[in-house]
């Protein structure tokens, strides 16, 4: 379910009218996060690090009211909910878009992601289509070959889009330390530096 937010007394009005002009409204960063006690974690249960780690930050960004913002015709909505699309790979090395639904615990959201990812890999093309390409959703990708300290994202200017887009690096150890670099872009008209910061540190809390 979504709700329209009243323009008249929305404190981010004019950040919204400001930045909705530009051709490149979003902006990103680059942060890291320690993963050691989630590696353990996801180890102890049995269950996939990527999987494991995906459903933390889709909690996190659950989370952040302006993670669930999303702009239609103009007007601003905020989700009560929002899911994954997440880039699946598939054994042959292409990656296929996927809808993973957002569940209130981790064995819901794993057998859940677990059933798409084995869909998906029995399928080819993009898997572009009307569940994929929802609004309600985080953009999710994993590009575990590569330790990135930027990343930027294609982006087709004449399709509206208002969705986070939030990717997940190569972990590395740092001592007795496992890090990983998290890229997140979020349209600023709908966000700033400090909803990030949010997102950032409710997935860290999440992350243990």
């Amino acid at each position: 379910m979504k709700h329209l937010i009243d323009m008249a007394t929305w404190p981010r009005r004019e950040h919204f009218t400001f930045f909705s002009s530009f051709e490149e409204p979003f902006f990103g960063l680059v942060a890291e996060v320690d993963c050691t006690r989630a590696r353990l974690e996801a180890q102890r249960l049995g269950v996939s690090f990527f999987l494991y780690y995906l459903y933390q930050a889709l909690q996190a960004a659950n989370e952040v009211e302006a993670f669930r913002y999303r702009i239609d015709q103009g007007q601003v909505y905020c989700y009560d909910r929002i899911h994954a699309s997440a880039t699946i790979g598939r054994p042959d090395h292409t990656f296929s878009f996927s809808f993973i639904e957002q569940q209130d615990n981790l064995t819901d959201f794993i057998i859940a992601a677990t059933a798409v990812i084995a869909s998906v890999q029995q399928t080819s093309g993009l898997g572009l289509n009307e569940t994929t390409a929802r609004p309600d959703v985080v953009h999710c990708s994993a590009v575990p070959w590569v330790r990135f300290t930027g990343l930027t994202h294609a982006r087709s200017f004449q399709r509206p889009d208002s969705a986070p887009k939030i990717s997940f690096g190569q972990t590395y150890l740092d001592g007795a330390t496992e890090r990983m670099p998290v890229s997140v872009n979020v349209h600023h008209a709908l966000a700033d530096g400090y909803h990030v910061g949010l997102f950032l540190a409710a997935f860290q809390r999440r992350l243990g």
